[in-house]
């Protein structure tokens, strides 16, 4: 499913809306980030693939790979740590603390009583409990019913203590607000909700990072992106606002087309797109896309996403396991790639789109289009990974650099 949302805006960044994400704070995180050792120095790989482009009828096809950002495994690396260190900045105002010391962990010593907790389908938990064992606090992090063993053993792996509850990620964030309220712990979470909006903004600014790179490595620039459309995952609606808003700001009226995908049976955004505010999805919430199985768009996120989304869809749990795997095979022009079930969702979309020449027609997508996506995740669930794309990551890694031998030749 498909709907065009009326309220967006092809005008210049909005004053009001820098004061929740903005290009200059999103470059002060990135900063920031450059001093985290579990961060790569350099940008990750922005890939164009030729013959998916062809196959698919566009001009070009490029894809953000996300999944080698970090040891992590996804772009929750950017976000978790930024907001930790705005955090500790906030409690400790009269410290005049540097923030390139506390991501490096250079004051541990006073951090030892703090502890901070989240609600994770997986990936922001990992994030946020490597980031805390860095800084020095303590992370608790709570984990709903259809988080499988796997993902917990690897945030359990970064010294997180691990609290499960019944239900889905929407439960596990009421527990963890629950929890902190009771024993004076501090919430990190990625979605906002009332009085609750300084840290998942913050979140948000690490996101701009990938933006940014995205920007200089398509040698983008303000009167024109070397981009038509742009697909992103929705989830509570985070990635999206954070890479919308700054691409928004860069280029103003001239910015791309957004297209938000997410799975069918966790469809809060396009529910919210519907509504006209952030609203709670009508299905089950349960998807094979983990990341994105998320029940209640984030109010924050949505200030953003209402006023620059252009387009809601859904998409199916095979729709998103069909492009693994066509991501994963690569071809001779395309690079074979490891991309996780979340980290597939804005491929996927694509794909729906252009196997339906309505949709295609009605978002403007054609052989001139210059498209964008962005893999925000690898396999992060290797088991499930190797279940969906009938292969294991390390069997696409070798051939992916089978490929790279090959092409530099």
């Amino acid at each position: 499913m498909l709907i065009a949302n009326k309220r967006a805006s092809h005008t210049d960044y909005p004053n009001e809306l820098k004061t929740i994400l903005s290009v200059e704070s999103a470059e002060q995180s990135r900063q920031w980030l450059k001093n985290w050792k579990l961060l790569s120095s350099s940008a990750t790989p922005l890939w164009d693939l030729p013959d998916a482009a062809a196959r698919l009828g566009v001009a070009r096809l490029s894809i953000k790979d996300e999944s080698v950002r970090s040891p992590l495994g996804s772009f929750k690396a950017l976000g978790a740590p930024i907001a930790l260190v705005r955090l500790i900045l906030r409690l400790w105002p009269e410290h005049d603390l540097d923030p390139k010391g506390l991501i490096e962990g250079r004051y541990k010593a006073m951090l030892t009583n703090l502890v901070v907790i989240s609600a994770t389908d997986g990936n922001h938990g990992k994030a946020l409990a490597a980031a805390a064992q860095t800084i020095g606090c303590n992370c608790v992090v709570v984990l709903h019913a259809n988080v499988s063993a796997e993902r917990e053993q690897a945030i359990a792996a970064y010294g997180a203590q691990i609290i499960r509850v019944r239900g889905n990620y929407d439960g596990s964030v009421e527990e963890a607000a629950r929890l902190a309220k009771e024993n004076g712990w501090h919430v990190v979470s990625d979605t906002s909700y009332e009085g609750y909006e300084a840290i998942p903004r913050d979140v948000m600014q690490g996101y701009g990072a990938i933006a940014a790179e995205i920007v200089e490595q398509s040698e983008s620039h303000a009167d024109e992106s070397a981009f038509t459309h742009v697909f992103l995952q929705g989830g509570v609606g985070g990635l999206a606002a954070g890479v919308a808003s700054y691409l928004w700001q860069i280029h103003g009226p001239k910015r791309p087309r957004f297209v938000v995908v997410e799975p069918r049976q966790a469809d809060c955004l396009y529910q919210s797109a519907l509504e006209g505010r952030a609203a709670k999805a009508t299905g089950s919430v349960d998807s094979v896309m983990a990341g994105l199985a998320c029940g209640e768009a984030s109010p924050l996120a949505w200030k953003i996403l209402e006023r620059c989304i252009d387009d809601f869809m859904t998409i199916g749990d095979e729709d998103a396991i069909r492009a693994m795997g066509r991501l994963a095979a690569g071809t001779g022009a395309d690079i074979p790639l490891v991309i996780g079930e979340s980290g597939a969702a804005g491929y996927a979309g694509v794909e729906v789109v252009m196997r339906d020449s309505q949709l295609a027609h009605t978002i403007g997508l054609n052989g001139q289009s210059r498209v964008l996506v962005i893999s925000t995740e690898g396999a992060t669930a290797p088991s499930v990974y190797s279940e969906c794309v009938g292969e294991t990551a390390d069997s696409v890694l070798a051939r992916q650099a089978q490929w790279l031998e090959a092409t530099i030749r």
